[in-house]
């Protein structure tokens, strides 16, 4: 494996990625670096925590040392797309921190806040500009913002952004760039509609694709536990009330679920955060804060997270309620087992969720281990043949329940909190 100098990388460069820790380029940066050096266009296949931003990172940086210019007013030389305020904000950091030793303007762009610093950010222009597609095209309609100047344009995550419905607003602003340009687009997943948009707007690119499509991360420890709906939140709080739960991410379908569990486990002693889209942007990033600086131990988050959360040290991800569609399953467990070590991803799954279960384990080639020794267990959720539920709206009917309506109540049994034996809990978590 080459290491970042014989990359070809400038030396300011490389003196950041030693005070960053970085000794040798993961198989994305290594593969993709040689290409995008060479003015190539490309479409970069790999999972969240494979060090994606780097890969288009540092070759935007060294072509900006290489090619010292202005940016124009109102403009910017690069340009990164991103789908979550979150991430936006992540990869603006990166971008600082690899261009610590150099002359470089930069700025980052989402709602959710106000926009005068934004303004005022662009009317230089930047080197590099991260950006929403929502708020960006909100302040580009408005005059602020000049998209007819990057050399670089770059799709991050991309499949995440169809999925949240910004495909008409990445055309709007794909209609604006400059035809002679470099870009960029990543994925974790390859569905047509990524294939359609990659045919659109590359050209003849290098292809990179250091893992299968869906893959799972072969350092996580999957487990799933069969519980009734009524008693995840504490068969949650069993798993969670554990000295090897260091830092743990718990993911919900819906925004109040992530409200309500949060409450559940800070009323039971475990510090806990909510994150989802209905939290203003200051609430997002204290949670975030805490989160990373270890006073918030559990971040409770709604999917727009699955791909923005980016610390290394996360022990566990817990999945309160699966996800509806498989690929989700694959962002949410890739929170933890990043930077080479080793995690734990455990679900819970109802009745009504079962048949999301067989989707995921289809999707990614294999059964998910089932842990039934645990006073929580299910038989009639592990047996379950019920149709899934509906989303947005009512549930469907189910075969064998009345209605297919889960049980009323908060979830808050009075069973006791520590029902299970230490070498019991130790299986869970070691």
């Amino acid at each position: 494996m080459a290491n970042f100098a014989e990359l070809g990388l400038a030396e300011p460069i490389l003196k950041a990625l030693i005070d960053e820790g970085y000794t040798q380029p993961t198989p994305i940066q290594e593969e993709s670096i040689p290409h995008l050096l060479k003015k190539r266009d490309l479409l970069g296949l790999a999972q969240t925590g494979t060090g994606k931003t780097a890969a288009f990172a540092l070759p935007i940086l060294h072509h900006i040392l290489s090619n010292p210019k202005r940016p124009s007013p109102k403009g910017m030389r690069a340009l990164v797309l991103a789908p979550t305020r979150e991430l936006a904000a992540q990869i603006d950091a990166s971008f600082s921190a690899y261009a610590r030793y150099m002359n470089f303007r930069h700025a980052v762009i989402f709602g959710g806040v106000g926009q005068n610093r934004q303004v005022e950010a662009m009317k230089r222009g930047v080197d590099v500009l991260v950006a929403a597609p929502g708020r960006l095209l909100d302040l580009v309609s408005q005059g602020y913002i000049d998209l007819s100047t990057p050399e670089f344009v770059v799709l991050d995550e991309a499949d995440r952004m169809l999925d949240m419905g910004f495909i008409h607003d990445i055309r709007k602003v794909i209609a604006k760039l400059p035809a002679k340009r470099q870009t960029l687009l990543f994925s974790a997943t390859m569905p047509n509609s990524i294939s359609e948009l990659a045919h659109s707007l590359l050209n003849d690119p290098a292809l990179v694709q250091v893992t299968p499509e869906s893959s799972t991360v072969d350092r996580i420890r999957q487990a799933v536990l069969f519980v009734k709906a009524e008693q995840k939140k504490p068969a949650l709080l069993m798993l969670v009330d554990n000295d090897k739960v260091e830092r743990a991410v718990v993911f919900t379908l819906m925004k109040h679920e992530a409200n309500k569990v949060a409450d559940y486990l800070n009323d039971n002693g475990i510090s806990a955060a909510a994150i989802h889209g209905n939290k203003s942007q200051g609430a997002r990033e204290r949670a975030m804060g805490g989160f990373r600086d270890g006073n918030v131990r559990v971040l409770v988050a709604t999917d727009i997270a699955a791909r923005g959360i980016d610390v290394d040290d996360v022990s566990h991800v817990f999945n309160y309620d699966l996800p509806n569609v498989p690929e989700s399953y694959v962002h949410r467990i890739g929170r933890t087992a990043r930077a080479g070590r080793d995690g734990w991803a455990i679900s819970l799954c109802d009745a009504e969720q079962r048949a999301w279960l067989k989707d995921i384990e289809n999707r990614i080639g294999k059964d998910v281990p089932a842990i039934t020794d645990h006073p929580y267990h299910s038989e009639e959720a592990r047996l379950s043949t019920q149709r899934p539920p509906v989303l947005g709206g009512g549930r469907r009917n189910t075969r064998g329940s009345s209605g297919g309506r889960r049980p009323k109540g908060n979830g808050s049994t009075k069973q006791p909190k520590k029902t299970m034996s230490h070498n019991r809990q130790r299986k869970f978590s070691r």
